[in-house]
């Protein structure tokens, strides 16, 4: 295990086999936290396991369903017989056009021709799996009397750009859930704050044929732009903050905003 002004924090993300979701629980890690993470696709949790534990990190890696409320009360119950506390919950997992349109970066498709399916498909991962997911940890952090729950999120304009529904409605559900939550879990001393990278991010979500041929001008940033801002919101420095919407690009300015050194 690795040293470091997070060692003894239980952190747990979801959606991180890969991308940004992937990079937090490196950048926890890497500052001395156990993480553990979770996604449904148990072939790339497996590599994600082994690329953590290679850096020496404490991880910890489980097959889970967002979508589904008996996955979740099985991880529930591996963070209680493992660890018996919690001291954060990354909502992460989702996602993105590519499951109801595979070119909506080049041939975005008016709202009226996606399938129902795929809109249920997308809300349910997004919207409710946050929901679901921090309903069932909640517990934790009220027994506790302390916990924190970052909900990660996307920029305001993506939630209003052509072509982005289900996505872009998703996000912005997203963002009316953490300030309600966060005014829910005021006097339970549990903080709720939204994370976005800040722009495009080179993940998943983006396809492949799009970062081939994308104009010289557009540039992805790295999921590890959110690094710094999640190492932060996990340390003790940011006990007392809740209900604020951190974007990782601007994150000195955000800190200089709140008089924070």
């Amino acid at each position: 295990m690795l040293e470091g002004h997070l060692n003894g924090k239980k952190i747990i993300i979801t959606g991180a086999s890969g991308g940004l979701g992937f990079a937090m629980a490196k950048a926890l890690g890497l500052h001395g936290a156990s993480v553990l993470i979770t996604s449904p696709t148990p072939h790339k949790l497996a590599k994600a396991l082994a690329d953590l534990t290679d850096l020496l990190i404490d991880a910890f890696a489980l097959d889970m369903d967002v979508r589904s409320e008996a996955s979740i009360l099985d991880a529930v119950a591996w963070v209680e017989e493992n660890w018996g506390a919690l001291d954060m919950l990354v909502n992460n997992a989702g996602i993105g056009m590519r499951t109801v349109n595979p070119r909506f970066l080049s041939d975005p498709m008016p709202f009226f021709e996606v399938s129902a399916a795929g809109f249920r498909n997308v809300i349910d991962t997004n919207l409710t799996g946050y929901f679901l997911v921090a309903k069932a940890f909640v517990p934790f952090f009220i027994r506790q009397n302390r916990g924190k729950i970052v909900n990660i999120s996307v920029s305001h304009e993506t939630m209003s750009r052509k072509g982005f529904i289900p996505y872009g409605p998703s996000r912005a559900a997203t963002e009316s859930l953490s300030a309600i939550m966060a005014q829910d879990l005021l006097g339970f001393n549990v903080a709720v704050n939204l994370l976005l990278p800040g722009g495009a991010t080179d993940t998943g979500m983006v396809p492949d044929e799009f970062k081939q041929t994308k104009p010289a001008a557009f540039t992805l940033l790295s999921p590890d732009i959110i690094a710094d801002p999640i190492v932060f919101l996990a340390g003790d420095e940011s006990n007392t903050i809740t209900g604020e919407r951190i974007i990782a690009t601007g994150f000195k300015e955000w800190k200089q905003r709140m008089n924070i050194g």
